[in-house]
């Protein structure tokens, strides 16, 4: 297994227009994204196998890609079509191919995987509650100077929340709280207990009465956070992020905000979309403060109890960087306590 045979999300489909043509990187790998012509997403290489110069800089018609340097013309399946400078003698080849990636669109999101022989048919992962009635889904885009596992460790890591967010999301308090912390097939599962009222700004819309809070937060190799705060009838919330690897200093990360807020669902979402992309600012901000501390000393970590999740998130990413599968390692189950 490899991090290869995952798919990784590129655009919103919004964004790909039938002339839109898109640059982007996954895994160090340039990336050419446009819609071919039967409307659906391609993925070639950014490379023109001519002059090496770059295909996202050149121009999409009618499905095909023209490279910007001497106008070759590539269709969907990255095979050269045209070249200009061979007019009548030019012939269709098999050898005049730019490397192809497979694409998936689903719930408004366009994916490549890399792995051109992939270890096994993994698919993209389900986005909760995606445009299904009563719920209503905001989503942000954020880069971050970091690598996914300190991405998604910091997504669904409750401790830091009341010293980078204070007011905002959490309060510091010195609350007992309990969690119980799975590894299995490999997922990581959080559950805890004992929340109530320290939700920040929203804690009056969100639980007013102070219900215990079903809140279970989860990762899904090899990039996958869902945090989920079940509050009460139309008081439930899913914050999924999608953290794609750029490069090993850069991770661009895809966050749906999907609630149920019952009659309050349309006005919320302005102040959801502002609150969330608030959060994630600071979050930016403290994940690039650590990233500098592990360029300089590297990536030696001091583990508490709390850091159990993170402990079982890295050994699953551990095993996909060396080739193996992570579903291999033994189930763990550890209940703990931990103060906010």
């Amino acid at each position: 297994m490899k991090f290869e045979d995952f798919w990784y999300i590129v655009a919103l489909s919004k964004q790909l227009k039938s002339n839109t043509v898109l640059q982007r990187t996954v895994l160090d790998e340039w990336l050419v994204i446009f819609r071919g012509d039967d409307g659906k997403p391609v993925a070639l290489r950014d490379r023109c196998i001519h002059r090496n110069s770059r295909l996202s800089q050149g121009k999409v018609c009618q499905g095909k890609i023209q490279c910007p340097y001497h106008g070759w013309i590539y269709d969907k399946t990255g095979k050269v079509i045209a070249v200009p400078s061979e007019g009548e003698n030019f012939q269709v080849t098999q050898a005049r191919r730019a490397l192809q990636y497979d694409t998936r669109e689903q719930d408004g999101y366009i994916y490549v995987r890399l792995a051109q022989y992939p270890t096994e048919e993994f698919e993209p992962f389900q986005m909760p509650f995606y445009q299904q009635p009563a719920w209503e889904t905001v989503r942000v885009i954020n880069r971050f100077r970091n690598n996914v596992t300190n991405c998604v460790e910091n997504f669904i890591d409750i401790p830091h929340t009341a010293s980078v967010h204070p007011g905002v999301f959490r309060t510091p308090r010195q609350q007992k709280l309990e969690m119980t912390v799975e590894r299995r097939n490999g997922c990581v599962f959080a559950q805890y207990r004992n929340e109530t009222t320290n939700l920040g700004w929203f804690t009056r819309f969100l639980n007013s009465k102070g219900y215990e809070i079903r809140h279970t937060d989860s990762f899904h190799m090899p990039n996958i956070t869902s945090v989920e705060y079940d509050m009460k009838p139309h008081r439930r919330l899913f914050i999924t992020s999608q953290s794609v690897p750029e490069t090993e200093d850069s991770t661009l990360v895809y966050t749906d905000v999907t609630f149920n807020y019952g009659i309050w669902n349309k006005l919320a979402r302005l102040f959801v979309h502002w609150t969330a992309q608030y959060i994630i600012h600071q979050d930016v901000k403290a994940l690039g403060i650590q990233w500098e501390a592990i360029a300089k000393y590297g990536s030696h970590f001091a583990n508490t109890p709390a850091d159990t999740i993170h402990i079982f998130v890295e050994s699953i990413r551990n095993k996909i960087a060396v080739g193996e599968d992570p579903r291999t390692l033994p189930d763990k189950s550890v209940d703990l306590k931990f103060w906010v």
